[in-house]
């Protein structure tokens, strides 16, 4: 797999000239267009004309000094699961084709343009965004980088949106996560996937799978260059990323439910992880996480996902039913069985877990722990309903701790070149964002050594 570039060489090589938007615009098309490739699998639309155009356009504004910011002109992949002013969203669905084209851009999407971004195309997704794993019936799966002679799944629900960056066929994704759905497929496929603390940035224009637990977050290739792009969705501005000195972290490994059934190459890659860490200097405690064993019952009928995406789907699945994933339709169906008074019960409980979450890890940098307890399965492992259900819980597994208690979280590759991925992901509590981003920035260079 060829290295292609960060979003800061990139930014790098258009303000010297030594390259143009439009000539990285025509090298993502091709990569796409490339018949060898997973470009037809991994974007279900390609704005070759638009992003041709709008490549010209920051070419001219950057020759006036007049370019946005720095990164005008790099092109980016977005996930189907965002309006974009014209077309239709589809969420990875076909329930939704005759659906009215968008009238605006998805508040993410048009931050994304006013600084510059060109955007290349619609990347493929777990329909609906419910799984963790990236198979998509109506579309084709695109295989994870791991293995591709094989076809391993290449995580989900932001599926596309990973191998669009690990293929070269963008230079960064917007994707989405509810329950891991950036960070999987970034641990799949040994890229850097980020989760911000949800209020931080509008969920405004983007089809819901929970409205309690949906997070809008980068899929890119660094923690800088997924640093930028959180900057530019949060509305923030894009500041230098200062690492911090790994010597005097003080990191917690919660030892309740995260480590459990890891396969081998994870168990094993965390742990160098871990003493490597140490060996720079860093402080790292076991702990037990005694809250977490209240996620599992707190989901017991479905959780927030079923109860809210049931809310959103309940009149479109009656009449549209038999065109769903029946994998997706099940999960969903579970809502209609939730009570107001469940909904509420799960509101307070959270609220709850929350608090006292928060109040266990203060006195730590960060928590630290496996992103998924598997490796990418294998896509053609999963035709067994059984084997999918298990491999998919899984891989939720320990993103989802992280999204109940309303935290914030990066997936960092762990692996040494040429071993099967595995995401090592540091989380904090919400508002933490940016103190996550400078501890990921310290020990990203360190960990795979």
């Amino acid at each position: 797999m060829p290295e292609f570039p960060t979003l800061a060489k990139l930014a790098e090589d258009l303000e010297s000239g030594r390259t143009t938007a439009r000539k990285l615009v025509e090298a993502c098309i091709a990569r796409i267009a490339d018949p060898a490739g997973e470009g037809q699998r991994t974007f279900l639309r390609v704005d070759k004309d638009a992003a041709l155009a709008a490549a010209d356009a920051m070419d001219g504004l950057r020759k006036a000094k007049a370019a946005p910011s720095r990164y005008a002109g790099i092109p980016i992949s977005i996930k189907d699961l965002f309006d974009i002013k014209g077309q239709v969203t589809r969420a990875g669905s076909r329930a939704l084709d005759d659906s009215p084209p968008a009238e605006q851009d998805a508040a993410t999407v048009a931050r994304l343009r006013r600084a510059g971004f060109v955007v290349i195309g619609r990347t493929n997704m777990t329909e609906f965004a419910y799984s963790g794993i990236g198979i998509n019936p109506h579309y084709g799966t695109p295989k994870g980088g791991w293995n591709r002679a094989v076809g391993h799944v290449p995580g989900g629900s932001s599926s596309g949106a990973a191998v669009s960056v690990l293929d070269g066929m963008a230079h960064g994704a917007l994707g989405t996560d509810t329950g891991g759905s950036c960070r999987i497929p970034a641990a799949y496929n040994g890229i850097v996937g980020y989760k911000p603390t949800q209020r931080r940035v509008p969920l405004d224009g983007s089809v819901p799978l929970s409205f309690s637990l949906d997070s809008i977050g980068p899929l890119a290739r660094s923690v800088s260059c997924c640093a930028i792009l959180d900057a530019v969705l949060a509305n923030e501005p894009i500041a230098p990323l200062k690492p911090r000195p790994i010597q005097g972290m003080r990191l917690a490994v919660p030892t309740t439910i995260a480590l459990d059934d890891l396969d081998a190459e994870v168990a094993g890659t965390f742990e160098r992880a871990l003493r490597t860490l140490s060996d720079h200097g860093a402080i790292i405690e076991r702990i037990e996480m005694a809250e977490f064993h209240d996620i599992g019952p707190m989901n017991a009928k479905g959780g927030f996902a079923a109860s809210e995406s049931y809310a959103w789907h309940r009149y479109l699945i009656t009449s549209k039913g038999d065109v769903y994933d029946p994998r997706v339709s099940v999960r969903i169906m579970r809502g209609e069985a939730q009570s107001a008074a469940d909904y509420i019960d799960l509101l307070n409980e959270r609220r709850s877990l929350i608090a006292r979450v928060n109040a266990r890890i203060a006195p730590y940098d960060a928590l630290v722990l496996p992103t998924t307890p598997n490796t990418p399965p294998k896509i053609a492992d999963l035709a067994d309903d059984k084997a999918f259900t298990r491999e998919n819980i899984r891989a939720l597994r320990n993103c989802t701790l992280i999204n109940m208690i309303d935290g914030c979280a990066i997936s960092l590759p762990a692996h040494r070149q040429g071993d099967v991925p595995v995401g090592l992901m540091l989380a904090g509590a919400g508002g933490s964002d940016h103190r996550i981003f400078e501890l990921a920035a310290g020990m990203e260079a360190v960990i795979r050594v």
